[in-house]
């Protein structure tokens, strides 16, 4: 029997179809060797948040690389106040939903699913259990927040044939201790701590590494240091090896403000798939982000 994730049909949906498949020539699959010769080739790596099936598909059509299903959902699809209410169960169902729509379309992009609040901080086997399953929902690589403690936690992950993202500086999903959404890593002692981190999440096997609400000049300090681990700034500065946002973010749509890092490329542009390939591009060509604009 074939299952319903690859059985869907392509057209003719009574609600509406996904977008066509990427160009041929941007038909290779991501991995992570890809990623890794991206980076040593100087090409900015892109990542953005999705949530269901059709806003992954478009995604991808728009030559994203990496597709972040990012416990954010619980601020721009539930209304929560933070993300500390999602929990394991949603995250594997928006994972499910994202995979099915780029399994739909053939797309190619790598899929990240957020490991939330709760599901790994008991212990290293109690991750392992979150992890797969993100995993089993279709994930190619988990992302958890933090440092210290957690490099243990990648490691134990990492040996187990699981990808790991990791992710310093602003972590969402400890806002509360950290006094709210504010610039890390300022101050010697600050910045000497996350530099330490860093390398820790390294040695440990993380693949990548998430730096939010970083000073500029650290995250590139960082960056270069990181020579395995490829640095996804949000925040950070445009010296990283690739950038994120949230989807809801850069098209100008989400519920308040507009953080300072986030700019809104909705704006001139026909479509949600004009405004992702222009992100795309202004990632590739440098000029998102600009350390003057979206940076501290």
């Amino acid at each position: 029997m074939t299952s319903s994730t690859t059985s869907a049909p392509t057209t003719g949906t009574p609600y509406g179809t996904l977008p066509s498949a990427s160009p041929l020539p941007q038909r290779k699959p991501v991995s992570l060797p890809r990623l890794h010769e991206m980076r040593e080739r100087g090409e900015k790596i892109t990542m953005l948040t999705a949530y269901d099936a059709t806003f992954a598909a478009v995604a991808d059509a728009a030559g994203v690389e990496c597709i972040l299903v990012g416990d954010s959902l619980g601020m721009v699809c539930q209304g929560l106040s933070s993300t500390v209410g999602v929990t394991l169960e949603t995250m594997r169902y928006h994972t499910e939903s994202v995979v099915r729509g780029l399994q739909r379309v053939q797309a190619t992009a790598w899929v990240i699913g957020d490991l939330p609040f709760g599901s790994y901080h008991e212990s290293k086997e109690q991750a392992l259990r979150s992890a797969a399953e993100l995993m089993r929902g279709g994930a190619h690589m988990v992302k958890l927040e933090g440092g210290g403690w957690t490099a243990e936690t990648v490691r134990f992950l990492v040996e187990r044939g699981i990808p790991v993202c990791a992710h310093l500086g602003l972590t969402p999903q400890t806002v509360h201790a950290l006094g709210g959404y504010r610039v890390q890593g300022r101050g010697d002692a600050s910045a000497l701590q996350l530099k330490r981190q860093a390398l820790e999440l390294q040695d440990a096997g993380a693949a990548m590494l998430v730096l939010e609400m970083v000073p500029a000049l650290l995250s590139k300090e960082i960056t270069e240091q990181l020579k395995t681990c490829h640095t996804i700034g949000i925040g950070a500065g445009k010296d990283t090896a690739g950038q994120v946002l949230v989807m809801h973010d850069m098209l100008g749509i989400n519920l308040g403000k507009n953080p300072k890092f986030v700019r809104n490329f909705m704006d001139g542009q026909a479509s949600v798939r004009d405004a992702m390939a222009a992100y795309v591009a202004a990632v590739k060509n440098g000029s998102f982000p600009d350390n003057e604009l979206h940076a501290w």
